[in-house]
């Protein structure tokens, strides 16, 4: 599976396999020491587990965190919640074939997330249940068009795609994205996403 993976990746443009490894620990050497753009990671790794790579990559309080995208077998709520909550930018099953993988990577690298269609659902609907308040107030309020922007990150749209709906340009939607993440106190496009699920600005 894994030279699988790897012979779709490096036969695109673009995209280069820097490390393959077996196990999570020598994961997280090669990550830190070749610093890639993004990282894949399996749920099930012997040593040291994905969530567990995902949190000492890209976790809470992590300086400098890395892009991960998960890829597995397992489609199981808890991995998928798990998995981004620890701070995957991207969740897909195996079975979702090269192109959502190449999609995948080039969305994590780009700074975008990506989530099988077959998951996406059953997220977004578990997301949008009751939920205890957040824990902590915002920064400063949203603006109402830093509000559209959000509505739709939370319903997958690229950057491109908000700027095209919104009749506004790639830059200036890049732009509402840094202000919302500093005034969220989110790190990526999932954690806003999340956000709006959870406190009901998007249902």
């Amino acid at each position: 599976m894994r030279t699988g993976f790897q012979m779709i990746l490096d036969a695109q443009p673009g995209i280069e396999v820097v490390a393959a490894v077996a196990d999570g620990v020598a994961a997280v050497e090669q990550a830190r020491l070749l610093r890639p753009d993004v990282c894949l990671l399996d749920i099930r790794m012997p040593r040291l587990d994905g969530l567990e790579v995902t949190r000492i990559l890209a976790g809470p309080g992590v300086p400098d965190p890395m892009r991960v995208v998960i890829v597995t077998t397992f489609d199981l709520d808890e991995y998928v919640y798990g998995a981004l909550r620890a701070g995957a930018c991207g969740f897909l099953l195996k079975d979702s074939g090269p192109t959502l993988l190449i999609e995948a990577v080039r969305a994590a690298a780009n700074g975008d997330a990506l989530v099988s269609p077959s998951i996406t659902v059953r997220l977004l609907s578990h997301l949008a249940g009751p939920m205890p308040a957040p824990s902590r107030p915002l920064r400063e309020p949203l603006t109402e068009r830093e509000l559209d922007v959000v509505r739709l990150v939370a319903r997958g749209r690229t950057n491109q795609e908000v700027g095209g709906e919104l009749f506004i340009s790639l830059s200036t939607v890049k732009t509402h994205m840094a202000s919302i993440q500093t005034k969220l106190g989110a790190r990526n496009r999932v954690e806003v996403a999340a956000w709006a699920w959870e406190t009901g600005v998007v249902r």
